[in-house]
């Protein structure tokens, strides 16, 4: 097999988990964007961390240790 062929072999599992992180994604990007307070560090630091860490941890860490509940 190809590397072409082996790629397409895993394409119906990795587009779902590509979808599901690019949303993720956004919806942390939106959400600090739009809100002005935050448990611990700002919204530069918030915004580096989850885009340079976008593989779900980013996001994630943000939404347990970042967002001040409201």
């Amino acid at each position: 097999m190809n590397e072409l062929s082996q790629i397409k072999e895993f394409l119906p599992f990795l587009i779902p988990i590509v979808v599901i992180e690019l949303g993720l994604l956004i919806y942390t990007i939106r959400h600090i964007l739009t809100h002005n307070s935050y448990k611990m560090g700002n919204r530069a630091m918030w915004l580096v961390i989850s885009i340079v860490l976008m593989n779900f941890i980013g996001p994630i860490l943000y939404f347990l240790l970042g967002k001040e509940d409201s």
